[in-house]
C-alpha cells in the first residue's frame, strides 16, 4: 500500500494511464486498486443519495475515509441516511460544512441565495467546503454514472481532476441504473428514502424537485435554471 504523496505530474500520469488499463476493470477492483495505491490518502464522497460506493468501497477497504457535504440545506432523509451509513458501515464518516451558517449567509448575501444565485451558493456551501476537505488525500472517489446524463456521458472510471490537482475516481461510471438496482437489492444497500417518492437525483431541498415521467435523472436539479452540475465535477 502506498502512503507517500505524489506529485501532481506523478498523479496525472498516473490517472491517465489507470483510465485507460481500469475502463473494463469492475467496480471492486478499480476501488481494491485505490485502495493499494493510495492507502489513507483515498477518500469516497457521498451524497448520501445511496450509499453503493461507500458499501463497495468498505468491502475493498474496510475504514475507508468516506466524505460528506453537510450544506445547511439538506432534505431530513439525507441526513438520515448519512447517519444510517455511519452506524452500519465500515467507514470513517467525515462531515465537512461550510465556513458560514446559512444564517450567516443570509446575513452577508440576502436569504435565499439559491434562488437568486445558484451558481455562487454550490460554490459557498459545497465547492470550497469539499476543496479544503480533500487537501490530506490524492484521490477521491465519486458515484457519477455515464447514464445519469449527457453531461457525464463521457465520466472516466479514472481521471484527472485538474481543478483539485487529483485522481478522480468513479468506480461505477460504467454501470447503468438497473445495475445499481441489482447491487442495493443484493446486499441490502441504504439508499435515501426520497428514491422512492419519485426524486431521481437527492440534492439540497430547496434545488430539487421530483422528476417528470421521461426526463433524465438530473432532470429535477435547479429545474428551470438551465443548471445541471453543482461545480463539484466541473
Amino acid at each position: 500500500m502506498t502512503t507517500a504523496q505524489h506529485t501532481a505530474e506523478d498523479l496525472r500520469a498516473l490517472a491517465e494511464q489507470s483510465g485507460r488499463d481500469l475502463e473494463d476493470a469492475s467496480p471492486p477492483d478499480i476501488l481494491r486498486w485505490a485502495a493499494e495505491t493510495f492507502g489513507p490518502r483515498f477518500c469516497v464522497t457521498s451524497s448520501m443519495e445511496d450509499a453503493v460506493v461507500a458499501h463497495l468501497a468498505s468491502r475493498a477497504f474496510p475504514g475507508v475515509d468516506v466524505v460528506f457535504l453537510d450544506t445547511g440545506y439538506h432534505f431530513p432523509e439525507t441526513i438520515g441516511t448519512r447517519d444510517a451509513v455511519g452506524a452500519v458501515m465500515d467507514v470513517n464518516l467525515i462531515t465537512l460544512t461550510p465556513v458560514q451558517s446559512v444564517a450567516e449567509q443570509d446575513a452577508e448575501y440576502g436569504p435565499k441565495l439559491h434562488d437568486r444565485d445558484p451558481d455562487l451558493c454550490c460554490a459557498l456551501r459545497k465547492v470550497k467546503p469539499l476543496e479544503q476537505g480533500l487537501t490530506g488525500y490524492d484521490a477521491w472517489a465519486t458515484g457519477l454514472r455515464r447514464d445519469e446524463s449527457p453531461t457525464r456521458a463521457n465520466t472516466p472510471v479514472v481521471g484527472w481532476d485538474e481543478k483539485r490537482r487529483k485522481v478522480k475516481i468513479s468506480p461505477i461510471a460504467r454501470w447503468t441504473q438497473a445495475d445499481v438496482d441489482a447491487y442495493v437489492a443484493e446486499h441490502g444497500v441504504l439508499t435515501n428514502p426520497l428514491l422512492m417518492d419519485g426524486y431521481a437525483s437527492v440534492g439540497c431541498e430547496p434545488c430539487t424537485r421530483r422528476v417528470l415521467e421521461g426526463e433524465d435523472a438530473r432532470a429535477g436539479r435547479w429545474a428551470g435554471r438551465g443548471k445541471t452540475e453543482c461545480g463539484l465535477h466541473g
